[in-house]
């Protein structure tokens, strides 16, 4: 039987996994002109929350109470609403290996998020491998997408989607423990659900979204998975923690993402890029493999299911 920490770390890598095809994918539904950012980060915001309430109402889930509507309003406004609309913004002029230069400053913000928000304490030496992490992934995403130069406007929109998701998946996973994992995510959809439909109507009316099967079906991807199923996996992650080293498993989300660039996109695979995955790799599995020192407040545990 594995380990709460393991589990949680498993939970976490198929997240990740769910949420690597979501660059490319938002870079093919907007690339083709003919649905705009604003519909592509809000409609599949819909879509999901459509789900959601389906799966709440089939299960009959109880009512999220007092404070804990003000946390989902957090796990909203960074995962529903700023991660998504910000990085389709920003995918209208940036590629794919690009904007992996600054998503990978996510496990970071997570980690620092946790932190601060769930009082967490571990070791200098899980901060210095995950330090080393981060700039490994910062340095492999550069060489693959050329960051390097001033910065540009879409690099700002990634800083503040990368800033909002830290904030919404170490919220998120704390209140994981409480209402469950699908359900954190389900009911945060549900909350911004008004103001989703009312952008994704704004942007319908101001022109009407259009593409081949390939764009409906990357724009369905982001809907169904990276905007609801994914979250199931790695809330539940975050939720059985450590969630700073869970976190960190991020790390590996650079590299999927530039891969499935290269064979979705056709961006040059070189062996550089190879080289560099397996450094971003094995500095995120030394992060997660050190061991937590004496953990505040937050002992790990199996996500909760909700009351009914």
């Amino acid at each position: 039987m594995l380990s709460l920490s393991r589990a949680g770390l498993w939970w976490g890598l198929l997240g990740v996994a769910a949420f690597s095809f979501t660059v490319p994918f938002t870079r093919i539904a907007v690339a083709g002109g003919g649905m705009s950012p604003l519909f592509v980060g809000s409609g599949r915001a819909v879509i999901a929350a459509l789900l959601a309430a389906a799966a709440l109402a089939i299960t009959r889930q109880r009512l999220p109470r007092g404070v804990q509507w003000w946390r989902l309003a957090v796990v909203a406004g960074g995962v529903v609403v700023g991660f998504p609309v910000l990085t389709s913004f920003a995918l209208t002029t940036a590629s794919a290996g690009h904007s992996a230069v600054v998503i990978a400053l996510l496990p970071a913000a997570t980690a620092v998020a946790a932190v601060l928000r769930g009082h967490e304490r571990h070791p200098f030496r899980f901060w210095a491998m995950a330090g080393v992490g981060a700039v490994a992934a910062v340095v492999f995403a550069s060489l693959r997408g050329g960051g390097s130069g001033g910065l540009h406007w879409s690099d700002v929109l990634l800083l503040g989607a990368v800033v909002a998701a830290g904030a919404g998946y170490a919220e998120g996973g704390l209140l994981a423990r409480e209402l469950g994992a699908w359900q954190t995510i389900s009911w945060a959809l549900v909350l911004s659900a008004p103001l989703m439909t009312a952008l994704a109507g704004v942007s319908v009316a101001q022109r009407t979204p259009a593409g081949g099967p390939v764009e409906w079906a990357a724009f369905a991807y982001l809907g169904v998975v990276s905007m609801f199923l994914g979250f199931f996996a790695w809330y539940r992650g975050l939720a059985i923690g450590p969630m700073a080293q869970v976190g960190q498993i991020q790390l590996v989300q650079p590299v999927m993402t530039i891969c499935w660039a290269a064979l979705l996109l056709g961006e040059q695979l070189t062996w550089p890029t190879l080289l560099g995955g397996v450094t971003v790799i094995a500095c995120a599995g030394l992060a997660v493999r050190t061991r937590l020192g004496r953990t505040a407040g937050l002992t790990p545990r199996p996500a909760r299911s909700a009351r009914r």
